[in-house]
């Protein structure tokens, strides 16, 4: 490797021409330039091995014996190696033999028809009335179109397009912004609300559509912690019994319920999953659609309707061999 190119040219040169591929870069791009400065410090000459890295990942001051988050701040260096090897073969590409693998993703709670019908009718008994309604309907809203928790607390009004039926969700989780297109009956349900809104407020485009009633913050955007304390509020009353892998049903399952719901439609239908996954990965706003994939595998329920599908493609005389 060329002693005279410091490892944080080599780092931005990385992130640019990744950047220009498409990708977003906020935390793997954070975790690159944190490495590079740390060899630039060093003093480090030669090419780099396993043990430079994995001493950086150990450099953390959360959870600072924590192997899992060593091996996250591993796996971030990973493609960084990858780039690095053009210029010195002898670059070392880190594996998770070193600190162990990444935790997996963990099974979500699909909620049941009923579960959101439940839960739509709890929220809209909370006092007072305005309060109710906020609540019923922006889990409406986010069972409906799988939206993130906080790109339904962020929309404005101006956001929300009712005559053409159409969210503008701005700079998301990845900095990417997207529509979002809406079925008749939620524009509907957004319009009775947004009405609702315009009796107890001035509403203007730069107005959250989604507002806190609690005494002068009345008008405000909500406060996503106290959103999920409502949640866990009513959850709590409901009684739900606990189908996923995490301690309790989150509001982050309505978002994993409405993408299941989707693919399994597609099932039903015969659709090429193929084919449509790439729609429904942009319109959940996904960063890449083996994202959406996951739910393949990842989720009991369609796991069994794909080991359904597989068991028909089976010959007969196949499975009487085995």
């Amino acid at each position: 490797m060329n002693v005279h190119v410091t490892m944080q040219t080599y780092a931005e040169n990385y992130l640019d021409e990744r950047r220009q591929l498409g990708y977003g870069f906020r935390t793997t791009g954070y975790a690159t330039r944190s490495f590079a400065r740390y060899v630039d410090g060093l003093g480090y000459e030669g090419p780099l091995t396993v043990e430079v890295m994995a001493a950086w990942a150990r450099r953390t001051k959360a959870n600072g014996d924590s192997l899992t988050i060593w091996a996250r701040r591993l796996k971030k260096l990973r493609p960084f190696a990858r780039y690095l090897q053009q210029f010195d073969p002898r670059t070392e590409v880190p594996d998770h033999t070193v600190f162990g693998r990444v935790g997996q993703r963990l099974a979500p709670h699909i909620y049941s028809e009923q579960e959101i019908v439940d839960l739509l009718a709890a929220a809209r008994r909370l006092n007072p009335a305005l309060r109710g309604a906020t609540y019923e309907t922006l889990f409406g809203l986010l069972a409906a179109t799988g939206l993130r928790i906080s790109e339904a607390g962020h929309l404005t009004d101006a956001d929300v397009d009712l005559k053409l039926g159409m969210l503008t969700v701005r700079q998301t989780k990845f900095a990417k912004s997207r529509y979002v297109p809406l079925h008749p009956s939620t524009v509907e349900a957004l319009r009775q609300y947004r009405g609702l809104c315009k009796h107890h407020i001035t509403v203007i485009d730069e107005t959250p559509f989604f507002i806190s009633t609690r005494g002068q913050r009345l008008g405000f955007a909500l406060n996503l912690n106290h959103v999920n304390r409502v949640f866990r509020h009513l959850r709590d009353q409901l009684g739900w019994v606990n189908r996923g892998a995490h301690a309790a049903p989150r509001i982050h399952d309505l978002r994993h319920t409405f993408i299941v719901r989707r693919v399994l439609l597609w099932h039903a239908q015969d659709v090429d999953i193929d084919q449509a996954m790439l729609s429904l990965s942009t319109y959940v706003g996904h960063a890449m659609v083996t994202n959406t994939y996951w739910y393949l595998t990842g989720v009991p329920e369609l796991m069994a309707v794909a080991a359904g599908k597989f068991e028909t493609l089976i010959p007969a005389s196949a499975v009487h061999h085995v």
